[in-house]
């Protein structure tokens, strides 16, 4: 392989970019139900953390196992954020014990990379809900509003729509079910190795964001983490003092770091996650860990994932799903494990134009005969089936 074609950027062009895709894809969706079935009352937040991050390193650990100069693993470490908690909250084991209790609103967020191809997903629910005793009220309102935005988004990131479009509908949905979108938070392009692609969708923006963010046009070939956060409260998600544990590294920026702690800490961030989100927990000395990283941070040679907070007693929902804009379509290849009939809201989308987008099929069936042809290449050249189409 010649240096020019190392540096030119894989896109899911390639059918093999699109099977690496989908079996990060496949374990972020296991690892995603492992932590869900855990997640009852008197389980503690860590021990969930602990059991995803787990789950991703062993299933990684199986595939390509040939290649060994391949990266893969984790993309995006196991958060679990309950109720006001809006995200990004991965405890260590230093850190005061939080555990489940029934009618907590969990939301559970996950990403796993192969070949630096990332998957991410995220997922919520309520601690004991039943179907038998299905619940209402303000959880059902937002987790049944978040679950809708995600549903639009999936009909919406298609090439030729602006991120623009997205954003609009998400305001109406949350609007409609008395709630509102967290302020600011955006969804990404991926791209090989990258996790916050330069193309997003930005929910809920201040006058000032709405300046500053650049409208984009989705493109074919082009991979989206979609991610949703409805809250019941006004959308404001502040730090909420507790402690950063999740942190990535910034290729962009150089320091030569004074503290040997830091140094190491620095070195193995490197090797073992490039440039990949991680969590402090990954460290075997805990304590090291949290001593080398400050000096990282505050040269910016990492960047924190700040763990943020609505007002305490509103509720934060989220939904987050991996998108590959194919030629003949968008194909989620993460899903979340929604059950409506879970949680009834007095509320609907009034909207009519979206009510008709949403009940509109999201599926890519009538394209599927054309592509027979192309997933059988894809099955010769992995040894395995796909229940995809490669990309024209």
């Amino acid at each position: 392989m010649s240096g020019d074609d190392e540096t030119q950027e894989q896109t899911i062009a390639d059918d093999l970019v699109v099977t690496k895709y989908k079996m990060g894809a496949e374990i972020a969706n296991q690892a995603l139900k492992a932590v869900a079935e855990a997640a009852k009352a008197g389980v503690s937040v860590l021990s969930l953390c602990e059991k995803g991050d787990a789950f991703i390193a062993a299933e990684t650990g199986k595939i390509f196992k040939r290649e060994k100069e391949m990266k893969k693993g984790i993309a995006f470490p196991t958060c679990v954020s309950v109720n006001n908690c809006v995200c990004h909250f991965s405890p260590l084991k230093s850190d005061p014990e939080i555990i489940l209790k029934d009618g907590d609103l969990v939301k559970i967020d996950l990403g796993v990379h192969v070949d630096g191809f990332i998957s991410n997903v995220a997922h919520s629910f309520v601690v004991g809900v039943t179907k038998d005793n299905p619940l209402t009220g303000r959880k059902a309102d937002v987790i049944k509003a978040a679950h809708l935005c995600a549903e639009a988004a999936l009909r919406l990131v298609k090439p030729g729509n602006q991120n623009t479009q997205v954003t609009e509908a998400w305001n109406k949905i949350a609007k409609s079910f008395k709630c509102s979108p967290i302020e600011g938070m955006l969804s990404h392009q991926l791209k090989q190795h990258v996790i916050d692609g330069e193309k997003t969708i930005i929910q809920n923006p201040s006058d000032q964001q709405k300046k500053d963010h650049e409208k984009a046009e989705f493109e074919v070939h082009e991979v989206y983490a979609v991610d949703v956060l409805i809250s019941t409260g006004e959308g404001k998600a502040k730090d909420g003092g507790q402690r950063t544990t999740v942190y990535k590294r910034d290729a962009n920026k150089v320091y030569g770091l004074k503290m040997k702690t830091s140094r190491t800490f620095f070195s193995e961030m490197e090797r073992r996650f490039d440039t990949m989100p991680f969590t402090l927990r990954a460290f075997e000395d805990e304590a090291k860990a949290r001593l080398g990283v400050v000096e990282c941070a505050k040269h910016e040679l990492v960047q924190p994932f700040t763990v943020l907070q609505e007002k305490e007693g509103e509720f934060v929902a989220q939904f987050k799903f991996t998108v590959l804009l194919m030629a003949n379509g968008p194909l989620r290849i993460t899903n979340s494990l929604f059950e409506p009939e879970l949680y009834k809201s007095e509320h609907e989308v009034e909207d009519p134009e979206l009510k008709a987008l949403l009940q509109s099929s999201a599926s890519r069936k009538t394209q599927k005969k054309k592509k027979k042809k192309a997933s059988k290449t894809v099955e010769n050249a992995t040894g395995q089936p796909m229940e995809t189409e490669a990309a024209e």
